[in-house]
C-alpha cells in the first residue's frame, strides 16, 4: 500500500492530499530516511511524522485496503 494511502486509511494523517502533501515537504520518514508518497508501506516500518509542532513515530503492525474507524488505531504502534 502506498505511504499517503496508509496514513490516511490508519487515521494518522485526515485527507490523503495532506500527507501526500507532507511526504513530498520530507516531513515523513520511513527507517528513519525521507520518503516518497508511492513509498510501499510494509509491516514492521517505523514511521516519523513532523506535523507542525507534534512529532509521531509509530510502527506498522498491519496493512489493510479498508479499515472501520474503531480499528485504525490497531495498525500501528506508537513509539516514545
Amino acid at each position: 500500500m502506498r505511504l499517503d494511502k496508509y496514513l490516511k486509511v490508519s487515521r494518522i494523517i485526515k485527507r490523503r492530499t495532506v500527507a501526500n502533501e507532507a511526504c513530498d515537504a520530507g516531513r515523513v520518514l520511513v527507517n528513519g530516511k525521507p520518503a516518497r508518497a508511492s513509498y510501499d508501506v510494509k509491516i514492521g516500518d517505523e514511521l516519523e511524522i513532523q506535523l507542525g509542532s507534534r512529532a509521531i513515530r509509530a510502527k506498522v503492525l498491519t496493512v489493510a485496503e479498508t479499515v472501520r474507524k474503531e480499528a485504525a488505531s490497531d495498525m500501528y504502534q506508537i513509539l516514545e
